[in-house]
């Protein structure tokens, strides 16, 4: 039950005698909006007694040599390829330098907060938590916080339009929550929609072609894709796994939705009857759900998915939920704080983690902060540096969704990137559809990030492509952006059990868990095989292309355009192309 505390801020916190704020200098803006973030309005001032539950993100002391540790123990060609570091490792590199810990507990103490009661921290030290009412985080951030309205859901949240912090403290601070990032629950998209059913003669199986390692693909995976479809397409029908005891597979979920379990049965005795039976924890992070009442289509497609693909490889779904929990009422808005922080945060805590965690979520990139976006993305390396592959859907929208307008006041028509998607420390996963041959899918999200800049490992395959392009949608993107999708996979017509009725389904939310579980074999293979799991996929990916199915034809229109065009090598709607599994066990298993 979600609920909220009434203390008032005297109760909220443990306050000690200040030191005299007047120690810390001007305030400068860390962050802020030109504009409410599209789909949000201004709907009232926030309470003043309302409890925030704030996160203090130091600067991390070591995160760029963290990085190039990360490269190294991705490079292939590296002879430290496959040494990830141990999570005390990682937490060592990305620990704040004690004059940053000094300086901002001065700052605290100045506002009456004792760091030693009223805060908790991650296990680096790098985040310090605490409850505070907004009237003192007002005073603290030198802002005015409101209550936001999202037009669609009607759901509302306690957010402000910018931010400040005293100058002193803007080299030893990277971000605070909740502030200006307002993707928060609800108005995170999540990439899966439904399909009409398939008309019953399209289901009659023809004649069918000769898939990977001559595993027999049948026509109807042109209208219908089962699991029998994906094992056949991929390559992986006959692979068994057997390092189940050191291997597994994780789901991230966020929305509030969880994997149904009694659908799940009904899926796996239709579509997979030798994985009948097969169970998975729920793992419930910040409030997240699991009620197994009104199942989700995005949650059950995803283990529906993985573990058809990858019994009997242990699967763990992450329910995400907000925090603080509360009642809502008419006074009270539903807020939350950022899903991506919370759960990579609770991730890294964790000794063990999943070799390959999948998430089908995303935002678009204008919509995030900067220095959020920078926070996040350095977590998901710190996990890929654990040895973990963390993949992500590129999202259903093309290259950009509606008018495409920038949200910086200039109102400039430019493609949308999505956001995790362009993070260069994740696999991003387009879409594909029909079987002979796979073709883009229409809605494929691609193109090229203006947050980040293009890792060394792409280089030389987005050059490639751009030169092809030429001048096509010149001026539309960032040519000098971190690229997306990386790769793809089947991404429509997914037949999965919602509610105990088949559904068929759409998105690359499916394309996600589909590679997501072709690595979990891959790891599996590795591991069975005396080696470390592949962790982050991207250098080895990019050293290998001619390891994925290329797909030369399709194209992901938005923004009014035809957007990008699938074609030979990387292109910003297939990526490198989809999984071929016998090639990618050579690759695997060659690397050191």
């Amino acid at each position: 039950m979600l609920w909220l505390s009434l203390l008032t801020a005297a109760s909220a916190l443990r306050f000690v005698v200040a030191t005299p704020v007047a120690k810390f200098g001007d305030f400068a803006v860390k962050h802020a909006w030109a504009e409410s973030p599209q789909g949000w309005e201004l709907h009232s001032d926030a309470p003043a007694d309302h409890i925030l539950s704030l996160r203090i993100g130091l600067k991390q002391s070591r995160i760029e040599e963290l990085k190039a540790h990360l490269l190294e123990v991705s490079d292939p060609f590296h002879s430290r390829y496959g040494q990830h570091l141990s999570k005390e490792e990682v937490e060592d590199f990305v620990k704040p330098r004690p004059e940053s810990v000094e300086l901002v507990e001065s700052w605290l103490i100045a506002h009456g907060i004792d760091p030693e009661s009223a805060i908790t921290r991650s296990p680096a030290g790098d985040w310090l938590n605490l409850r505070v009412p907004v009237s003192l985080v007002e005073k603290m951030l030198d802002t005015k916080y409101n209550v936001f309205r999202h037009r669609e859901s009607e759901n509302l949240v306690v957010r402000t339009m910018s931010y400040s912090l005293p100058r002193e403290l803007h080299d030893h601070v990277q971000v605070i929550t909740p502030t200006t990032m307002f993707g928060g629950l609800r108005g995170m998209k999540k990439t899966s929609f439904l399909n009409p059913k398939p008309a019953p003669e399209s289901l009659v199986e023809g004649t069918p072609f000769a898939g990977q390692a001559g595993q027999a693909v049948p026509t109807s995976c042109n209208n219908a894709v089962t699991t029998s479809c994906l094992q056949a397409l991929y390559g992986t029908t006959n692979y068994v796994p057997t390092a189940t005891a050191n291997n597994s597979i994780g789901i991230a979920g966020y929305l509030e939705e969880f994997a149904n379990a009694a659908d799940l049965q009904t899926f796996l005795k239709k579509f997979r009857p030798a994985a009948a039976g097969a169970t998975f924890p729920v793992v419930e992070i910040n409030g997240g759900l699991n009620t197994q009442s009104d199942p989700g289509v995005e949650a059950n497609l995803d283990i529906q998915t993985t573990v058809g693909l990858t019994f009997p490889t242990p699967n763990t779904y992450f329910s995400t939920g907000g925090s603080p929990p509360f009642i809502a009422d008419s006074n009270t808005p539903t807020d939350t704080n950022e899903p991506y922080d919370q759960w990579v945060a609770f991730i890294l805590a964790q000794t063990h983690i999943p070799g390959v965690i999948s998430t089908s979520y995303g935002d678009d990139e204008q919509t995030v902060p900067l220095d959020f976006a920078e926070s996040v993305c350095n977590s998901f390396a710190q996990v890929g540096a654990r040895g973990t592959s963390l993949l992500f859907s590129s999202g259903d929208d093309g290259v950009g969704a509606g008018n495409c307008l920038t949200n910086d006041g200039t109102n400039k028509k430019l493609f949308q990137p999505n956001f995790p998607a362009s993070c260069p420390f994740v696999t991003t996963v387009g879409g594909t559809t029909k079987v002979n041959p796979e073709v883009a899918v229409s809605f494929s999200g691609g193109g090229f990030s203006r947050v980040f800049a293009q890792p060394s490992y792409q280089a030389s395959a987005v050059k490639t492509f751009l030169t092809a392009l030429g001048k096509t949608n010149a001026g539309l993107f960032n040519t000098t952006g971190r690229a997306y999708p990386d790769v793809a996979a089947q991404g429509n017509n997914f037949q999965i059990v919602v509610g105990g009725s088949i559904e068929s389904v759409g998105g690359t939310s499916a394309s996600c868990p589909t590679v997501s579980s072709v690595i979990a074999l891959l790891n599996d293979f590795r591991l069975s095989n005396g080696k470390s799991t592949l962790g982050f996929l991207n250098p080895l990916l990019y050293a290998n292309p001619s390891a994925l199915n290329d797909i030369t034809s399709g194209s992901n229109p938005g923004c009014g355009t035809n957007g990008f065009t699938a074609r030979a090598g990387w292109d910003p709607v297939t990526g490198l192309g989809s999984p071929n599994f016998a090639k990618l066990q050579t690759v695997a298993l060659a690397a050191p």
